[in-house]
């Protein structure tokens, strides 16, 4: 569905199964027919090939809720052998003030936020995002429209699901709609 340096919108009225799309392309959702192919063979999300290559942000970002955010975050990385730089990402995503907060003490806006960084401070080829702009002001909109195109740039393969026109047209190689 997308190759290395494209991004793929998936787009549709509210109900028409977007989400459903994304949980069975990361093997979060059984498929009733069809198949999911990841470098060309069929999809095992218990491979660990998949497990390290597949960055996804789905609904609700789970997190672990007795470690600070910092803590989760560094926690993350070191589980992916990752060397990004955590006090970056916290700022790039704007939670450097509430770095030593508690996750469940976050608004929902900081939550979708860390989850943001979660994808963020770890390897990965694809990005798998479910309605990313949620919950984001313009500033946070603009921001994840920079962040995005260069995801692409970097050569990893971004699909996510979006209402956001201007997201999906700035960013979007090709549109998918259900």
């Amino acid at each position: 569905m997308a190759h290395a340096g494209e991004a793929v919108a998936v787009v549709g009225a509210n109900g028409s199964g977007k989400s459903t799309l994304l949980r069975c392309l990361v093997g979060a959702e059984v498929l009733d027919s069809g198949r999911v192919l990841f470098g060309g063979a069929e999809l095992d999300e218990s491979s660990a090939a998949f497990r390290a290559a597949v960055a996804s942000l789905l609904d609700d970002a789970d997190y672990f809720p007795d470690v600070s955010v910092v803590e989760h975050l560094r926690l993350l990385a070191w589980l992916h052998s990752s060397s990004a730089d955590v006090s970056a990402v916290l700022a790039e995503v704007g939670l450097s003030p509430v770095a030593d907060q508690l996750p469940p003490t976050l608004s929902s806006g900081q939550r979708h936020r860390l989850g943001l960084a979660s994808c963020f401070v770890r390897p990965r080829t694809v990005l798998v995002l479910d309605e990313p702009e949620q919950r984001l002001d313009a500033a946070g909109r603009a921001w994840l429209r920079t962040r995005l195109l260069a995801e692409k740039a970097a050569g990893v393969a971004v699909v996510f699901a979006s209402h956001d026109q201007e997201l999906v047209e700035a960013v979007a190689c090709r549109t998918v709609t259900l």
